[in-house]
């Protein structure tokens, strides 16, 4: 992967950049959940987003170094901010332990992601556990000059950085810009600059968490804590950093000056920004007032929601758009979303059942395992992968009708594309199987239905055989007959 810095930066469009030789430890950084308060949509974008680039490397057979972290209490995330963190607040008033607060949110954002089929980081560090080593990476900058003390803080001196390295490498904006657009706010008149920021803060009397250094009690600044996690587990450079579009600035372009100021090298050759959701094209979020929760969709229990939607509903939606792309949440996209996983789900249940013909000319499916990898090495695009497996959709349904013949080896391919395609690299799951937990009682049970309905038509008991129909109908199965027996889906 060469060095190269932009905000639309992609990886490759060639499979062979992919290729494994010899791999090397591939490091990938997320800027994770900031946990006080459920889980909601805007979370499961970036999970899911770089679930996806984890899967593909993994199965291109790279070892990925996955670290995702988690925010926890300590910080402010605006230096103007006085007092309590969101989380010390949150524990205040409900009269428990900021700890608590943290924990049960975080088992929260855990259990949706489980939901979500989103693979499990290789590390999860915590920010509250990692406060001496943003301790350390405070006094590196220091000693080269490009910080300064001020009333117990500590901030970053933008301008000296600017006359050596450019700030706003990231973004784009200039120093200038900031000096211009930057409004005077409380509390800034320890800082040089206005736009400094600070990578220690003197703690409030009100503030709870609170950490002894030789600066003052305090708590580390926000942008510091990835900084320092993410050179403590993937090393001065690493491969991939990736993140909400919202954290290019300042949060990843603080980050950068960070990491040069203490290392003298720039810390990331690829950074990856998945964009917002939106609804009505504003932003979705807790601040807004508009966000939902992710178990709200699967429960259906929200005022905006005209329906529960189920955990691979939710994930199929976010495939559907590039992670780059903004996505604006609706009942119809969601509902059409709910649909066309369906229609997938249902086509590798005809898929599974096919037979190896003969006869005629048999269909090439290298063309799309081809397309299928071409859209994954071209920046992740899973709605470009996704809209070759329903052209494969089509190929199936043709086979099953027996408009097409497909021989053995062909059949085979056709069935590994859509094991490693839909299951392994986009993490869909078969929901009937993910809600029995892999237990296939379910199952069993319509099969027994099935055969009763059969008995009772070859006794001609129509009666019976209808009344089966109709109450399988009724609890959401679907029986096809057909002349080697009966296939049904949910």
């Amino acid at each position: 992967m060469e060095t190269k810095l932009s905000i639309y930066n992609t990886l490759s469009k060639k499979k062979e950049a992919f290729a494994p030789h010899n791999p090397p430890l591939v490091g990938m950084y997320v800027c994770g959940p900031t946990v006080y308060g459920d889980p909601h949509l805007g979370h499961a974008r970036p999970a899911i987003s770089f679930d996806l680039v984890f899967r593909y490397l993994q199965h291109l057979e790279y070892k990925v170094r996955y670290v995702r972290n988690i925010t926890d209490v300590g910080h402010l995330e605006n230096d103007a901010d006085e007092g309590e963190d969101k989380i010390a607040k949150k524990a205040r008033l409900e009269e428990l332990e900021p700890m608590e607060v943290v924990q049960y949110y975080t088992n929260s954002y855990h259990s949706a992601m489980r939901k979500l089929n989103v693979l499990d980081p290789s590390i999860e560090p915590n920010a509250s556990g990692h406060i001496i080593e943003q301790m350390e990476m405070i006094r590196k900058i220091l000693e080269t000059g490009y910080a300064y003390e001020s009333a117990g803080s500590v901030y970053f001196d933008v301008e000296k950085y600017n006359e050596s390295n450019p700030y706003g490498i990231l973004s784009g904006r200039k120093v200038e810009e900031l000096i211009a657009t930057t409004r005077e706010l409380d509390g800034q008149q320890e800082k040089k600059n206005s736009y400094d920021f600070a990578l220690w803060k003197k703690a409030a009397p009100e503030h709870i968490m609170r950490w002894p250094s030789e600066w003052s009690d305090g708590f580390p600044g926000w942008h510091m804590e990835c900084s320092a996690m993410g050179t403590r587990y993937l090393g001065e450079e690493f491969d991939i950093h990736g993140g909400g579009m919202d954290l290019l600035f300042p949060h990843h372009e603080s980050e950068i000056a960070q990491s040069v100021a203490a290392n003298g090298k720039m810390p990331v050759k690829y950074w990856m920004h998945n964009n917002m959701i939106t609804i009505n094209g504003q932003k979705m979020g807790k601040s807004l007032g508009n966000a939902v929760s992710l178990e709200e969709f699967f429960n259906g229990n929200n005022k905006l929601l005209a329906q529960a939607y189920s955990p691979m509903t939710i994930r199929f939606f976010i495939m559907q758009a590039h992670y780059r792309s903004t996505l604006d949440f609706s009942n119809e996209a969601l509902q059409a979303a709910e649909k066309g996983f369906q229609r997938l789900m249902a086509a590798l249940e005809v898929l599974a059942k096919l037979q190896p013909g003969s006869g005629g000319q048999s269909v090439d499916i290298s063309k799309l395992q081809e397309k299928c990898y071409e859209a994954m090495n071209d920046d992740f695009n899973s709605p470009i992968l996704i809209a070759h497996l329903f052209d494969g959709v089509k190929i199936i349904n043709s086979i099953n009708d027996g408009k097409m013949v497909i021989d053995e080896a062909n059949l085979s391919l056709l069935r590994d594309v859509y094991s490693t395609f839909v299951y392994e690299i986009l993490g869909f799951q078969d929901e009937a199987v993910a809600d029995n937990n892999g237990d296939d009682l379910s199952s069993q049970l319509i099969d027994t239905l099935i055969s009763l309905r059969q008995e009772a038509k070859a006794n001609k008991d129509f009666a019976t055989a209808d009344k089966i129909r109709d109450r399988l109908t009724s609890i959401g199965v679907t029986l096809k007959d057909t002349k080697d027996g009966v296939d049904w889906n949910l």
